[in-house]
């Protein structure tokens, strides 16, 4: 269970933190992704504003021009790639300058002014170039921002963050594992001193137990049968039986992993089960049918698996109507599937999520013969164990069933 615990430990942390790495990339590219856009479409409106040139930082630029930013500077000209495309209003080209780029001819010039045009946008990227579309003396006009390098820098620096982080991540992870020990001491402490407990406890009552009903037997010799030694057996069974599901319990929680398994015929031993509760179902006024499906094959263990069909089965006689119907099926799907339905007019109040809470009972005034409210946390240890689930359900109007996927 602590193993179990831990994995789940290391999971939620490693995911946790996976997520927020995830995030924060997310964000540090959306964000230069925009501060990117943000300065070519700035570049775009100043060569735009001053006659398909870019004006230094100390031009005499005309009212009409937007202030320059900080990132404008005298070697701006010089570093900036571009070209402009000068259409008719119909889309025809008029001209086209390509003096500040070395790789665009002016036939992809006017292909790439074309394209745009179809688009229908404002400002967008094509290729490696940002764009923006406006109008000046009654002509459309496009200029072209080369963002190569801005993309290759963006790029070489998303790398980088994602290595960083990678590393980061793989350090994280190592001192979750490492970590994970010291975190989870006090849970595995109170497991151990609870499992202790357990097994010291059924050390100490069974001796007592044993001796009690045996005591039983010698007085009922002598004194003959009567209501009080009876009552006395009857209870002393009980408590010998709860200690042995307590302790059957516990060693499941130990060894949660299941094994040795073996291959087993599954069909014959869910029959066989259904078989020994057909004639108990009969004695309490209750009809009990089967559909299984023949051969079956499965690998596990074969007595635990009994048990859990035997626990099913006498879960549903004891809380079946009085003259209702058990249904028990087995059949195979992607995997072997099992289930066992009653007749049980109170299902609706039923708190089906909680059956298989320990010492959990419907019968809240816990009268006798009610069960101990383990059974079917023993089922669910068992299906696990085989790395299968078991739950409860609402079959149908009236029905309550149990299905075990294994």
């Amino acid at each position: 269970m602590i193993r179990s615990l831990r994995r789940r430990f290391i999971l939620i942390c490693t995911i946790s933190f996976l997520t927020v790495f995830l995030v924060m990339a997310a964000a540090i590219f959306l964000t230069n992704t925009v501060r990117q856009n943000r300065r070519l479409d700035v570049l775009a409106d100043l060569i735009s504003e001053n006659g398909s040139k870019i004006p230094g930082p100390k031009s005499s630029a005309p009212a009409s021009v937007i202030p320059l930013p900080d990132f404008i500077n005298s070697e701006t000209p010089f570093t900036t790639r571009f070209y402009t495309v000068t259409c008719s209003a119909d889309g025809t080209v008029q001209s086209c300058d390509i003096t500040y780029v070395s790789d665009v001819s002016a036939e992809e010039a006017a292909q790439s002014a074309a394209a745009v045009l179809a688009k229908g946008r404002e400002r967008g990227w094509y290729g490696d170039f940002r764009y923006k579309a406006y109008e000046a003396d009654g002509l459309q006009q496009i200029v072209f921002i080369s963002g190569q390098n801005h993309r290759a820098i963006a790029r070489d620096f998303m790398l980088g963050t994602v290595r960083i982080f990678g590393i980061g991540s793989l350090a994280v992870l190592a001192l979750i594992v490492l970590l994970s020990r010291f975190a989870l001491r006090p849970a595995e402490e109170s497991y151990r001193k609870q499992k202790q407990f357990i097994t010291d406890a059924n050390h100490e009552l069974k001796t007592p137990l044993t001796l009690i009903l045996t005591n039983v037997d010698i007085a009922e010799s002598e004194l003959g049968q009567n209501e009080w030694l009876d009552d006395i057996r009857t209870e002393g069974a009980c408590m010998s039986k709860l200690v042995n599901r307590l302790v059957t319990l516990s060693r499941m929680d130990e060894e949660k992993e299941g094994g040795p398994f073996a291959e087993f015929d599954l069909s014959a031993a869910v029959g066989d089960t259904v078989s020994e509760f057909t004639e108990l179902a009969g004695m309490c006024g209750k009809k009990m049918t089967a559909e299984i499906t023949p051969d079956i094959r499965y690998r596990g263990d074969e007595a635990e698996l009994r048990r859990l069909t035997a626990i099913l089965l006498d879960n549903a006689v004891k809380y079946c109507d009085d003259g209702g119907t058990i249904h028990t099926s087995l059949v195979m799907k992607k995997r072997p599937v099992l289930s066992v339905t009653n007749t049980c007019r109170h299902v609706d109040s039923i708190q089906l999520d909680r059956l298989f809470d320990r010492f959990y009972r419907e019968d809240t005034a816990r009268t006798a013969g009610s069960g101990f409210g383990i059974g079917l946390s023993i089922a669910q240890a068992i299906a696990e164990r085989h790395r299968g689930t078991v739950s409860a359900v609402k079959a149908a109007d009236g029905v309550i069933g149990f299905t075990v996927k294994l």
